[in-house]
């Protein structure tokens, strides 16, 4: 993706979502207008209700304009439990093409870890296959009932994924941990395991601790403090992706971050952020929803913008934010007094001295 100039303004798409989850993203939005960044924002409706007026059209459409510009910006949106919608996620990530999801968790100021916790742990996962979207089926043999099931993963992912988590371990100086059940499925996940140690090969530097997901779940829990990236199948990783959120205390202090990664160059094509959580009904209205991980979404997506302007503006958001907290402005979840739109006021206050001291610095 070529380094937008002055007179180009960034092209972003901008896929709006449900109850909270579209609130957290206006919020997110104004964040975006103090960056002093020039943006084209390209809006899609992606709630419930213009989803099914339009049969998913208007997702398959916002997952194709991300593949052209190469960045998206996601609210928080339902997936009906009837009917045959299906998720927005998935659609999106197949239209992208994407093969890596990448979740970090990290310490939040004055929030207590758990299993004492410090530096960050990421999964890096499969976006696609494996366990979702296989087939089903049940039959009765013998008078009893019989599920099936069948998956299927790519090589291509495997490495994608693989290659991911050594680049991004080498790049945070990072141990590459864990991975698949490879001794149960050695067709199946062992291929995984396969790339996992040809990707170790390629990156001798890179330090590698392989192990069976079992095992990784319970050395989890006793962490020593180094930073890890674990590179996992898609559901295992949708698993530790919430265990390993909530061991530093809460899911509001991280952003989710869908990649289509170029297998020739692993240059990322196209990257989609998100916050973690859901739309949490419950809170729509009530102006005390937590924006802190759609804001840093914004802030993670600006580090894959290539150009010290973004990335100028990624790092506002990150420190503003961690800083905020970090000084006890913070919303209730975190033990705070401020509300979303004040909390956002303040993150926008921060960012905006920031850019200004920098400017003036350099």
């Amino acid at each position: 993706m070529s380094t937008p100039h002055k007179s180009n303004p960034l092209r972003v798409v901008v896929m709006h979502g449900d109850q909270t989850g579209e609130e957290l993203m206006l919020e997110t939005l104004r964040v975006a207008q103090a960056l002093g960044v020039d943006f084209d924002f390209e809006d899609f409706d992606l709630s419930l209700a213009n989803r099914e007026a339009t049969h998913n059209e208007v997702v398959h459409a916002a997952g194709n304009a991300m593949l052209e510009c190469g960045y998206g910006l996601k609210a928080a949106t339902i997936t009906p439990e009837t009917g045959t919608l299906g998720s927005p996620n998935a659609i999106l990530r197949n239209a992208m093409k994407a093969q890596v999801i990448l979740r970090t968790g990290r310490r939040i100021p004055n929030v207590l870890p758990v299993a004492g916790v410090h530096a960050p742990i990421a999964v890096a996962r499969m976006a696609v296959e494996d366990a979702y979207g296989a087939k089903e089926w049940r039959e009765t043999i013998d008078g009893d009932e019989v599920a099936y099931r069948t998956s299927q993963i790519h090589r291509s992912t495997c490495q994608a994924v693989a290659e991911f988590a050594f680049l991004y371990a080498k790049k945070n100086g990072a141990t590459v941990f864990g991975g698949p059940k490879f001794t149960v499925s050695p067709v199946y996940e062992g291929m995984f395991k396969e790339e996992m140690d040809a990707a170790s090969r390629r990156h001798p530097d890179v330090e590698y601790r392989p192990l069976l997901i079992d095992a990784t779940l319970a050395l989890l829990l006793q962490a020593n403090g180094q930073a890890l990236v674990i590179p996992a199948m898609n559901r295992d990783g949708d698993l530790l992706s919430d265990l390993i959120l909530q061991m530093f205390g809460s899911i509001a202090g991280s952003e989710s971050l869908v990649l289509a990664v170029d297998n020739e160059t692993q240059s990322v094509k196209a990257v989609m952020a998100e916050a973690p959580h859901g739309t949490a009904p419950a809170l729509e209205g009530k102006d005390i929803a937590n924006p802190m991980g759609m804001i840093l979404a914004l802030g993670a997506l600006l580090s894959y913008v290539p150009g010290k302007a973004y990335e100028r503006a990624s790092r506002a958001i990150y420190e503003a934010v961690f800083e905020a907290i970090h000084n006890g402005h913070a919303t209730t979840d975190l033990g705070g007094h401020l509300g979303t739109k004040a909390f956002t006021d303040e993150i926008i206050q921060r960012v905006g001295t920031k850019l200004e001291v920098w400017s003036s610095l350099s």
